[in-house]
């Protein structure tokens, strides 16, 4: 049987991802695996820039809005479920593509991950309320002599990284690095690997003018609602705890869109940094699709 491909797109949020993964899907008459962490929940829209109702109907997503916030999602998770969405796709097209930012599920899908232990639910609870009361910095310090080899590579910027690095030493006594894969998983089908970028400062322009976008759609109403739930570790992210902070009048509106755009430039400098550590992706203007389509094709020859 001829091998079935799956054509990844990667890169920073705000970079222009979801429509040229869209445009790719169109062209080769296929369907979309989303390998964002936050997409996933139903109960996320405008702050984690889901796909509009529009591009869901042009093209069938996976893995966008759904899980529940109340639910647990990882990169196993995700891993495990992919793989079967690429399996219902496949039974009907000889491509896939999937699209995304979060690192890790992009390595879990394509590279497979070691399993890693139950986590103690009441640990996981404790880290949570530790760090809703004393901030990142208390959650750096604790990784720090706690996970210190993860403390080394790992992003200590993002709370719920260092909020998983911590619960697992915890539970578990090893390192979140122990169970982290050296060896890559094979996979039956091809994968092709894709990135987009773009300068340095029209990539921040979008994420300020985003965040904009996303008050002016009512970012603000979608975070109150929210907020009686914002103990729950899927709503320890960008977009939602600054605006919690706002509710909890910590701090002001103006300081809490501020931190937004601050925040959210941040990851996407992470994100790149992850991505470009993969030297088997080809990267990409967003606004060059056929030439990004023709190396696609070129690869299949």
């Amino acid at each position: 049987m001829p091998l079935k491909t799956c054509i990844v797109v990667v890169g920073p949020t705000a970079v222009g991802k979801t429509s040229l993964a869209i445009s790719l899907a169109q062209y080769f008459n296929t369907e979309i695996i989303s390998a964002d962490s936050r997409q996933c929940y139903r109960e996320l829209n405008i702050g984690v820039a889901t796909p509009s109702l529009e591009q869901l109907q042009q093209v069938k997503h996976y893995f966008i809005q759904s899980h529940s916030i109340q639910e647990e999602v990882n990169a196993a998770i995700f891993e495990n479920y992919a793989l079967k969405a690429a399996d219902i796709i496949f039974q009907k097209n000889d491509y896939a593509v999937v699209v995304g930012g979060t690192g890790l599920y992009v390595k879990a899908f394509c590279e497979g991950l070691d399993e890693i232990p139950a986590i103690d639910e009441n640990i996981r609870n404790q880290i949570i309320q530790q760090y809703q009361e004393k901030g990142i910095s208390w959650l750096q310090e604790q990784v720090s002599v706690k996970d210190p080899v993860y403390f080394s590579s790992g992003e200590i910027q993002n709370p719920q990284r260092l909020m998983r690095a911590l619960e697992v030493v915890l539970s578990t006594g090893k390192s979140i690095r122990s169970y982290q894969r050296q060896q890559p998983r094979e996979r039956d089908f091809r994968i092709i690997k894709t990135g987009l970028e773009l300068p340095r400062e029209q990539l921040y322009q979008n994420v300020n003018h985003r965040v904009d976008e996303m008050i002016k759609q009512g970012l603000i109403d979608e975070v109150k609602g929210l907020f009686p739930l914002r103990k729950l570790n899927a709503l320890q992210t960008v977009g939602y705890s600054e605006l919690f902070a706002w509710l909890d009048e910590k701090i002001s509106l103006e300081e809490a869109i501020e931190e937004i755009k601050m925040n959210t430039r941040h990851y996407a400098k992470r994100q790149l940094t992850w991505f470009k550590k993969d030297s088997s992706i080809e990267w990409f203007h967003p606004s060059s699709f056929d030439t990004l389509k023709n190396f696609v094709t070129g690869k299949l020859d």
